[in-house]
């Protein structure tokens, strides 16, 4: 099954990285494997053209089936292989409504986070304003408050309920990229207690970035939000 399977990937990209988890989760491994550089633009090879043209990764391949965006990746694995490996939807309802739920906050969350990390990178230096970026820092901030709140009402300890869940698949590498860029875990207690107790789970220990693992030293850009 694994071996007509493709992944073309970049250590440390959240969208590379629940992927990759989801693969772990349902014992999918033995799949065809490429690890790319971002710094050497090899996103942008003709490989990864050919299987996603916006030159993004991941670039996924499931036989003839092409799956580049990695919450239908991480769905489809699920649906496809629902009998293999771990369960990663629960069966009671109202579980499963909280998993798609924080699933798809998951991507504002994303999108807020990048809005203060990739600032100088997104914004041409002429157009960058003090005032823009403080707004941007702003609205993660209050984003990370509703985060917090969200664990600390439970019901715990994962993002949907009482088990692992497809909503952890898909939200942990970003908020484990929060901390790679320096978020206090003083100020965000619930969001690091989450983050560290998932550490040692087999798909995430597995898949932990190579690059985190030889550079363990992150950034400080968050260090202040």
């Amino acid at each position: 099954m694994a071996k007509d399977m493709t992944l073309l990937w970049g250590s440390g990209s959240p969208p590379c990285w629940r992927v990759i988890i989801a693969l772990e989760e349902k014992n999918l491994q033995g799949y065809n494997q490429k690890l790319l550089s971002f710094e050497k633009m090899e996103h942008k090879s003709p490989e990864v053209m050919k299987m996603n043209p916006r030159g993004q990764l991941p670039a996924f391949k499931h036989g003839n089936f092409v799956l580049n965006e990695s919450y239908g990746a991480c769905m489809y694995l699920e649906s496809q292989f629902k009998s293999q490996g771990n369960k990663l939807t629960p069966d009671c309802p109202a579980e499963q409504a909280m998993m798609y739920q924080r699933m798809f906050e998951g991507l504002t969350l994303g999108q807020k986070m990048g809005d203060v990390i990739y600032y100088n990178w997104k914004v041409p230096e002429g157009e960058r304003h003090d005032s823009a970026l403080k707004r941007n820092r702003e609205a993660l901030a209050a984003e990370l408050k509703l985060w917090e709140e969200y664990l600390q009402k439970g019901p715990g300890p994962f993002l949907a309920g009482k088990t692992f869940s497809l909503a952890d698949v898909t939200v942990y590498p970003g908020i484990a990229y929060l901390f790679r860029f320096g978020l206090s875990e003083e100020r965000y207690p619930k969001l690091a207690e989450y983050y560290n107790s998932l550490k040692d789970r087999p798909s995430i220990k597995a898949s932990w970035p190579p690059t985190w693992k030889e550079n363990p030293q992150g950034q400080d850009t968050l260090k202040d939000i």
